[in-house]
C-alpha cells in the first residue's frame, strides 16, 4: 500500500503555489460508496466508471451517477491492485500499481480481451482522442498508443522550473491534462504539449465536506462529461462525488 512516509519524504519535490488561482464553484453532490478505494475515474454515456485498489478489493466498476448504485462490477484478482482505467473505442484498460500488469476488458460487460507490460509503476490513465496518457507516481506522463499499448514519448510536468512529482489519477479536460496529486488537494492543469503547469485548483473544501476522516481518504478521481460540460470530482473512500464548475 502507498504509504504516508513516502510522501512526506518526497512532499519537498513539489512547490505548490499558496492560493489557486483557477476558481470553481460547487454545483451539487451526490452519493459515493464510501468503501472504494478509488484509484481511476471517468465519465461515459450517461454512467461513471471507477476502479478501486487495494489487494484483495480492487474492482473495475460501472456506477449510476445520481444514486451512486453500482450497475456492473469485475473484481481485478489477487495479487493486483487496482490503478488507473480508460475507455478506448469499445475498450476499457486498467493498470496495477507495482506488477507491470495492465488488462484491456470490453467496455459493454468487462470481459477479459487481453493483458500487456509496462515499466515501473501503473497510476493514473487518460486518453486525449489520439494517445492514451498514462502517470506512474513520478513527475513524468507518459503517452501509449492506444492499439499497440505501447510508450511513443513521455514529458515531465513542471511548476516554475521545478518537477511535480506524484502525479495520480489524470483526466483529460478541453485540451489539458487535469492530474491529482497524491496527498495534497491541489489539481494540476498540465499542458500536454509542455508539461508545464498552467494553474492549480484546490479542493480543500471538499475534503471536509466528504466524510473522510482516514488519512489515507485523499483526493483521488477527477471525471469529465464533455458533451454537458461537467466535472466531478471524489476521493479515496469519500462518500460524496462533487460536480464542480470552472469560473474562468
Amino acid at each position: 500500500m502507498k504509504r504516508l512516509l513516502f510522501a512526506l519524504l518526497g512532499a519537498w519535490l513539489l512547490v505548490v503555489p499558496a492560493q489557486a488561482e483557477t476558481r470553481w464553484k460547487l454545483v451539487r453532490s451526490y452519493p459515493h460508496d464510501p468503501a472504494a478505494f478509488t484509484e481511476g475515474l471517468f465519465y461515459h454515456d450517461g454512467a461513471l466508471y471507477e476502479s478501486t485498489g487495494l489487494e484483495g478489493e480492487s474492482e473495475i466498476r460501472k456506477v449510476e451517477l445520481k444514486s451512486g448504485k453500482i450497475l456492473s462490477r469485475r473484481i481485478v484478482p489477487r495479487p493486483y491492485f487496482g490503478e488507473g482505467i480508460v475507455n478506448w473505442k469499445d475498450r476499457l484498460i486498467s493498470l496495477t500499481w507495482r506488477h507491470r500488469q495492465g488488462f484491456v476488458w470490453k467496455l459493454d460487460d468487462f470481459s477479459p480481451v487481453s493483458q500487456f507490460r509496462y515499466e515501473g509503476e501503473g497510476w493514473g490513465l487518460t486518453q486525449d482522442g489520439r494517445s492514451l496518457i498514462m502517470s506512474d507516481g513520478t513527475a513524468q506522463l507518459r503517452f501509449l498508443d492506444p492499439e499497440r499499448l505501447t510508450e511513443e514519448r513521455r514529458i515531465t510536468v513542471t511548476w516554475n522550473g521545478r518537477a511535480v512529482e506524484r502525479l495520480n489519477e489524470l483526466e483529460y479536460v478541453k485540451g489539458e491534462v487535469w492530474a491529482n496529486i497524491w496527498y495534497d488537494s491541489h489539481i494540476a492543469r498540465i499542458d500536454p504539449r509542455t508539461g508545464a503547469v498552467i494553474d492549480w485548483i484546490d479542493i480543500a473544501p471538499l475534503l471536509k465536506a466528504s466524510g473522510a476522516k482516514d488519512s489515507e481518504a485523499v483526493a483521488n478521481g477527477i471525471a469529465y462529461d464533455a458533451k454537458a460540460d461537467r466535472l466531478f470530482v471524489t476521493g479515496k473512500n469519500w462518500a460524496k462525488l462533487f460536480e464542480i464548475r470552472i469560473e474562468r
